[in-house]
């Protein structure tokens, strides 16, 4: 017989023939086709033995987040269908000052598949579980126009700030990374299912931070990490192992990689670049100071747009610089994609009516970036937004306005949805 047991939303397990019960209800939501309870029955037990493998049997502490595009009643049934398997586990959920560990539950997913996360802090260790499970075609709502969907997935969950990630390998989800914050460039490794601490490299630097600290995570050619910060820039290189050696630097910053390299300069007590840029883009040295930019390729020309200090959205071309109808509160990033002109744009925007951050996805078939996707809300602050290094993926941070914790996110595009 199940234990009543405590969540964030007030509900209880249910009894096991209820649990079975709701997989199949979930089933049949999730998917127009007949789809097998016990998938995601397996799916659930699982995720469950996972987790009590690094929690043990006792009282624990779970919260839930749905970042995936489960609706909240699909969420609750997965929800209480797990907490009813940790239950048969030994793991029972309580409130937080009567636990003696704590496991924060995300779910998201990629283009593929549902992937659900759990941060387990035991003590002052911290570990991760993570499990991926088939996503189901779901049918196109008629209230959603875009042929072209953002998809998130959930890579790390830290209670430290995070600049910026890097996904090292990766095939239908990242398997390797590294996490630039403000101490360290930290590699992690994925292995049955959880995020290990594979190195940790120290960044040595002799001026203090700024208060709005930025920094920027990327991976060359030869594989080798290079971080950039105010002041500091710090390349790995192969010794007896691998080490991180920093240098105060001035050097610009990438803001465009592969190819023809970009750079600009970035300034170190503020939180924006000067405008200063290296090479020139066409007959422009300067352009206005800017938060963020992203580039697109044109056949004679590469198209550059910036966040600009005066809140405006910028369009260089290398002739003219155009100040463009949308604002450009947030930041920006390129992204390629398979589907639209190829060229596409992220755009964050804040303070939506829920209070949380989101990101909007632009094509930008000639010179006018157009919407293209429905909008992605976060749950919280969005931090950090990054082209990644190859450009076929961005990397965001949010820092959760519930837990207060910072979260790491890939997002792709995914085509005809």
């Amino acid at each position: 017989m199940a234990k009543a047991i405590y969540n964030e939303r007030g509900m209880g397990t249910l009894p096991l023939p209820n649990r079975v019960l709701a997989l199949v209800i979930l089933a049949c939501l999730v998917t127009p086709q007949i789809a097998r309870a016990d998938d995601l029955a397996n799916a659930t037990q699982q995720f469950a033995h996972k987790i009590a493998a690094a929690t043990g049997p006792g009282a624990v502490n779970v919260t839930f987040a749905n970042s995936s595009s489960l609706t909240a009643k699909e969420a609750d049934l997965v929800r209480n269908s797990l907490l009813a398997d940790l239950s048969q586990l030994g793991v029972h959920a309580v409130n937080a000052d009567q636990a003696a560990a704590t496991v924060a539950i995300t779910l998201s997913e990629n283009p593929q598949s549902y992937v659900w996360t759990a941060l387990i802090t035991v003590g002052t260790a911290t570990s991760t579980a993570l499990i991926a499970t088939p996503r189901p075609e779901r049918p196109a709502s008629k209230a959603n126009a875009f042929a072209i969907s953002l998809q998130k997935e959930l890579l790390l969950e830290l209670p430290e700030p995070i600049l910026d990630v890097a996904i090292l390998q990766e095939k239908q989800s990242a398997t390797e990374i590294a996490i630039l914050d403000a101490q360290a460039v930290t590699f992690y490794q994925q292995r049955g299912g959880q995020w290990i601490v594979e190195q940790k490299l120290p960044i040595e630097h002799a001026r203090a931070w700024p208060r709005d600290l930025r920094g920027r995570l990327m991976q060359q050619a030869d594989r080798s990490l290079e971080a950039f910060l105010p002041g500091v820039r710090c390349v790995t290189r192969k010794q007896s192992g691998l080490a991180l050696d920093c240098q105060a630097s001035d050097d610009p910053w990438p803001i465009r990689a592969g190819g023809s390299p970009q750079s600009a300069f970035f300034a170190a007590n503020r939180n924006y670049f000067t405008g200063d840029v290296a090479p020139a883009i066409g007959k422009f040295t300067v352009v206005p100071k800017f938060y963020s930019a992203a580039a697109f390729w044109r056949a004679s020309y590469v198209l550059w747009l910036f966040t600009g200090g005066d809140g405006l959205l910028h369009r260089v071309d290398g002739m003219t610089d155009l100040p463009l109808k949308q604002t450009a509160i947030g930041d920006i990033a390129a992204i390629k994609t398979s589907c639209g002109s190829g060229d596409a744009m992220l755009l964050m925007s804040t303070a939506t009516a829920s209070g949380a951050d989101s990101i909007t996805l632009y094509d930008l078939p000639d010179r006018e970036p157009v919407p293209a996707s429905a909008t992605m809300e976060f749950r919280g602050s969005i931090t950090a937004l990054w082209s990644s290094s190859d450009g076929g993926s961005a990397t965001v941070v949010v820092k959760n306005r519930e837990t207060g914790k910072y979260e790491a996110y890939r997002l792709q595009v995914s085509c005809g949805q």
